[in-house]
């Protein structure tokens, strides 16, 4: 597994903050998605999910986490769609080929490396989706996985 360190650009999102179990993250997609083409804004980088808590850690009705897309243009809060800005900050990232239920050992080696490298992970993993589910087979998914990073002293 080829893990990195980059930076990543401050960027303004739209997303939707959720509870409970990922069965509804598709729906959730969808729900952003066709606010965002009502707005007619421009979504200038692929759909991401911010992960808070993990199914290893609570219970599937407690788990936290917001699926979002960057956006470009004037754009207010409405209903369920939130508005923020990510800033600017260092991420260790790696790639994931194949289906997302098997994303779990990509998030142990990128903590193992943080630890192993003298990082410490300062927020909450961050997973966006290269391609579409609904387009490609579960092997070929692609989902760049990115844990925010600061170099310990």
């Amino acid at each position: 597994m080829d893990i990195q360190e980059k930076m990543v650009e401050e960027k303004m999102v739209a997303y939707i903050p959720a509870k409970g179990p990922f069965d509804q993250l598709m729906d959730l997609f969808g729900d952003l998605m066709g606010w965002v083409m009502s707005k007619n804004l421009q979504i200038i980088g692929p759909p991401f999910g911010i992960y808070y808590n993990s199914p290893m850690e609570v219970p599937l009705e407690e788990l936290m986490f917001e699926v979002g897309v960057p956006i470009m243009g004037e754009a207010q809060e409405e209903g369920k769609v939130k508005i923020k800005k990510i800033p600017e900050q260092m991420v260790l990232f790696t790639m994931h080929y194949g289906p997302y239920n098997e994303v779990s050992e990509v998030y142990m080696a990128l903590a193992d490396y943080a630890e192993k490298n003298g990082y410490e992970i300062i927020g909450a993993p961050m997973e966006i989706y290269m391609n579409n589910p609904a387009e490609v087979s579960e092997s070929e998914l692609l989902t760049e996985i990115q844990f925010p990073v600061s170099k310990k002293s």
